[in-house]
């Protein structure tokens, strides 16, 4: 039996995912890593991720030991940046948070917010720390 590109892509996806771990974090987030590896800059890592809030959930104020860029495929969300205002991003849209920076995500839609997340860490740390 022969799949549309679209079915397969989705499978090879589902698979790399399943191969990877999928990493489930309370508050309604879940980032599975597509795929990791050496980047340019020494002792770090590029992490790709995609990453879903849950209608209503907020992913819980954290920081990365590295910068942040993500892409909002579907939904909206709301990024909340300890000492700035909130700031609401659609899908289309994309935001960088640099490494350390103390931040949460909200999802104050209906349907889940599905992102890619790029993630460029230091090799061996945790991909999220939960801020105090």
């Amino acid at each position: 039996m022969k799949f549309p590109d679209r079915a397969r892509a989705a499978m090879f996806l589902i698979c790399l995912a399943a191969a990877a771990g999928a990493l489930a974090q309370p508050g309604g987030i879940k980032r599975t890593v597509i795929t990791r590896g050496d980047v340019s800059v020494p002792n770090r890592e590029a992490v790709v991720a995609h990453v879903e809030l849950a209608p209503g959930a907020t992913a819980g104020r954290h920081t990365h030991p590295g910068d942040e860029i993500t892409y909002f495929l579907d939904g909206e969300g709301e990024l909340l940046v300890d000492g700035a205002p909130p700031r609401r991003v659609k899908a289309g849209e994309a935001i960088i948070i640099p490494a350390g920076v103390v931040h949460d995500a909200r999802n104050p839609g209906s349907t889940t917010t599905k992102l890619v997340g790029v993630y460029v860490v230091e090799k061996g740390q945790p991909l999220a720390t939960p801020a105090r």
